[in-house]
């Protein structure tokens, strides 16, 4: 199949490598730029809370001994080729990773390390269950404002057999771009919560993966 891939660099390239070496043609569209910030961080911490691997570049080497509660094993492998030691995965979304923090209840500070107004919710419920938590910001996104011509052709001219979604907000960037051709494409996505990113837009059919991994998502390749 040919396929598009939207999520944003360095994913985009890595999951492009995996797919084409089972045998697809891909086409490389990042919806979102990330860049990472230097984040001000408390000298002592109980626990960092991670919801993507995007936060890793940012978390300082200090920090490497301290445990890591994260969303999902994507993210987990990341943090350890980082060289953290201590890492936890939710294996699953932001409320199976509330469901660890707050069954773990490490006492002292934990600190949410996330994009610009994200995470609210999952703050929101770690201080209502009476966790110590605050926010810092460690990257920033900024969304594609317009499609590539040469992905706008592509997609116009029914030559894009499907496309892979990895989050909701690479989803509703994709969906706001007002791409052409959607309704004879297959759309794969990573979660039921990436899949309403993209109501709005036509498609042939919409593909949640059994479990939030991209193992899963790939499975339904086959």
């Amino acid at each position: 199949m040919k396929l598009l891939v939207t999520r944003p660099e360095p994913g985009a390239s890595a999951t492009a490598k995996r797919l084409e070496a089972c045998g697809h043609e891909v086409l490389r569209l990042p919806c979102l730029s990330v860049k990472t910030t230097t984040p001000r961080l408390p000298e002592h911490l109980a626990a960092l809370v991670v919801t993507s691997g995007q936060a890793v570049p940012a978390l300082p080497a200090r920090l490497h001994n301290v445990p890591v509660f994260c969303v999902g094993d994507a993210t987990a492998a990341r943090l350890r080729e980082a060289g953290f030691t201590r890492v936890e995965s939710a294996a699953g979304d932001a409320q199976d990773l509330t469901r660890l923090v707050v069954a773990r209840r490490l006492p002292g500070l934990h600190v949410l390390a996330v994009g610009e107004r994200h995470g609210l919710a999952l703050f929101a419920g770690l201080r209502a269950a009476g966790i110590s938590v605050v926010r810092r910001k460690v990257y920033t996104v900024t969304k594609l404002q317009s499609l590539p011509d040469e992905v706008r052709d592509a997609l116009a001219g029914g030559a894009v057999d499907a496309a892979l979604f990895y989050s909701a907000e690479t989803a509703r960037a994709f969906a706001r771009l007002n791409p052409p051709g959607t309704a004879g494409m297959q759309a794969y996505v990573l979660s039921g919560n990436v899949a309403q990113g993209l109501e709005g837009l036509p498609w042939a059919r919409i593909h949640v993966a059994l479990a939030p991994t991209e193992a899963d998502l790939m499975a339904l390749l086959v």
